[in-house]
């Protein structure tokens, strides 16, 4: 692989829900679903090996990325995780390179990390994230370290 590639791996996905109480309540009560981090602002579930599942609020969700996301679009992202920051700079660089629409450049993150959204030609988000409460595996599997 090329330094410049980037590895070909999703960990995390994340849907924009219109009420956080009530996609909670389904997800957790009614699928019996085990959050592995539940925060007043979004959720995290492990979905098999090395994969996140979150519930974050469309309007907090649209807001992070910095595009207006409509209620019912089916708002989500495919989330790729590195491990520096560094990596989300050259991760985003060469998605700019390659004709994203950049969404969001890089940034320091509300959460503690560095992070930048992107959209794939047909729209498709995507964010390239580096979190220090994730642990990525030499297989790619990421897990919260919370």
């Amino acid at each position: 692989m090329h330094t410049e590639d980037v590895r070909q791996q999703v960990q995390v996905i994340t849907v924009g829900v219109t009420e956080l109480e009530v996609s909670r309540a389904f997800y957790s009560e009614g699928l019996g679903w085990k959050p592995v981090l539940d925060l007043e602002e979004i959720v995290f579930y492990q979905v098999g090996h090395g994969l996140l599942f979150a519930l974050f609020p469309i309007l907090d969700f649209a807001a992070d990325i910095g595009h207006a996301i409509a209620p019912n679009d089916g708002g989500f992202s495919l989330g790729h995780i590195v491990d520096t920051p560094e990596e989300v700079d050259a991760a985003i660089e060469r998605a700019r390179a390659a004709g994203a629409q950049i969404l969001k450049d890089p940034q320091d993150a509300a959460y503690g990390g560095y992070h930048g959204y992107f959209a794939d030609p047909d729209g498709h988000r995507w964010e390239i994230a580096w979190n220090p409460g994730f642990a990525v595996t030499s297989d790619g599997s990421v897990t919260l370290s919370v």
